[in-house]
């Protein structure tokens, strides 16, 4: 068990070059290697810390291709997801991280907020390379905001 507790670590370590060097812990209340499929799925109160943010949701999977842990797809956190830096929390009901664009895709009534306001929008997509955070709206929804004046 130690050798495939070992890949899924390593997964998440490489996803980005961020965390690269980075120490991340990772608790949940269930961890599977699903081999065939290239999966690490973590389930149950998941629990992801890094040194700039926390991730909680009920269900995070780790899915990597034919390289192994050189070769990560994506991450994908799906319930309700919390994410939390020393600045802000956002929440959501799914957030994707793929590493080959560098992009995070937080949806399903998606919630920033910070000491600014807060801000309620179907979609956030924010490029990790760029820094540049995106809020959408879509089937005739709309992107709102409250902002607090100083």
């Amino acid at each position: 068990m130690m050798p495939r507790t070992l890949l899924a670590l390593s997964l998440l370590l490489l996803a980005a070059p961020a965390w690269a060097q980075q120490k991340v812990e990772i608790t949940a209340d269930k961890f599977t290697i699903e081999e065939t499929k290239r999966e690490a799925v973590f389930d149950g109160n998941v629990v992801v810390k890094h040194p700039t943010v926390t991730v909680w949701a009920p269900h995070v999977v780790a899915v990597y291709g034919e390289g192994g842990t050189n070769d990560i797809k994506s991450f994908e956190a799906t319930g309700d997801v919390k994410l939390e830096t020393k600045d802000q929390v956002a929440t959501g009901e799914r957030a994707v991280f793929t590493p080959a664009d560098q992009l995070l895709r937080l949806t399903g009534n998606v919630v920033v907020t910070n000491s600014g306001g807060t801000v309620n929008s179907p979609e956030l997509v924010v490029n990790l390379e760029t820094n540049v955070s995106t809020f959408t709206s879509s089937s005739g929804g709309r992107v709102t905001g409250v902002f607090n004046s100083q």
